[in-house]
């Protein structure tokens, strides 16, 4: 695969993990609120920060608006791990959503750890407009990690 100024994607050292003769690569489900997160992402992104592919964000207006169902069905329909990021506390441009985020994020990680999906599959992280470098960051080693636990198990 060719990419742009004729870097090949062997060049980047993405976590993978070999299961039998199967290589597994990780689903990331990324919420981020519009405003800081996702402004965040973009940052990244127009810096040219090497990030690894193998997460998809959904852009909402505030983290708080991320329903526990959504995080619940992403894992039921096979997403390996999600990753919630938002303003930083104080910083939320609809006063208090970032609060309800995390009060939500401790009743979610206890109750995903009730249902058998272990604790590091599910992370909440805040990141600023000015953050592209944390954002890229946090993703990069929320993918390994998520590698490292390999594939989520399905009952």
């Amino acid at each position: 695969m060719k990419l742009k100024d004729n870097a090949t994607s062997q060049q980047f050292n993405y976590p993978t993990i070999k299961l039998s003769n199967q290589t597994f690569v990780p689903k990331v489900l990324v919420f981020c609120c519009n405003w800081c997160s996702y402004a965040g992402a973009d940052l990244a992104g127009v810096s040219r920060l090497q990030m690894n592919p193998n997460f998809r964000i959904i852009r909402t207006m505030c983290s708080g608006r991320v329903d526990p169902e959504f995080i619940i069905e992403a894992f039921k329909n096979g997403i390996d791990g999600v990753l919630v990021a938002g303003c930083h506390p104080g910083d939320c441009h609809y006063i208090s959503g970032n609060y309800k985020t995390l009060r939500r994020y401790h009743m979610l990680r206890h109750m995903l750890n009730q249902f058998g999906i272990e604790e590091g599959r599910f992370k909440l992280e805040w990141v600023s407009a000015g953050e592209g470098g944390k954002f890229q960051k946090v993703v990069n080693e929320f993918i390994e990690q998520i590698t490292q636990l390999g594939p989520l198990v399905r009952f």
